[in-house]
């Protein structure tokens, strides 16, 4: 676990409510917001990720998002936004999704204050940088988990 100070970072995404029985319907629309990026000659500037918006114990609201160079108008379901300035409390995992809720649980319990409000977060993240396309040992897929610290 690392805190690290990060600049603005402007992305493009999807966003949808889903369930844990039901995470695989944004999770999977990745490649929307890849051709929506390439419809527009937008370069990709990282990897893609996961922005928790808003979690609950029966559901997520969440974002699917890829960096990008600039924020753009909106056209469709897919927006542009910028991740906020600010540290992060920072963590990567190596292996199964399944771990992530782990990792994620182990940031939480340091001992600052996170950017949230109730239910609502500022910048929480899990970004990936394993394309599951190339590499289907789940063993060896990389995660990054960082959540923004307030202030």
């Amino acid at each position: 676990m690392d805190i690290e100070t990060r600049g603005e970072q402007p992305y493009a995404a999807v966003k949808d409510t889903v369930t844990l029985e039901t995470f695989g319907k944004i999770a999977d629309r990745f490649p929307e917001v890849m051709q929506w990026l390439a419809d527009r000659e937008l370069p990709v500037t990282g990897a893609p990720f996961l922005r928790y918006l808003r979690v609950t114990a029966e559901e997520f609201e969440v974002e699917a998002g890829i960096p990008t160079v600039a924020e753009v108008p909106a056209d469709g379901e897919v927006f542009t936004a910028t991740l906020p300035a600010g540290q992060y409390v920072v963590a990567l995992h190596e292996g199964s999704p399944d771990g992530l809720a782990a990792v994620t649980d182990r940031l939480l319990a340091h001992t600052v204050q996170f950017d949230r409000d109730g239910d609502r977060w500022g910048a929480r993240l899990e970004t990936y940088f394993t394309d599951p396309a190339v590499e289907h040992d789940l063993s060896k897929w990389k995660t990054e988990v960082a959540i923004r610290i307030a202030g």
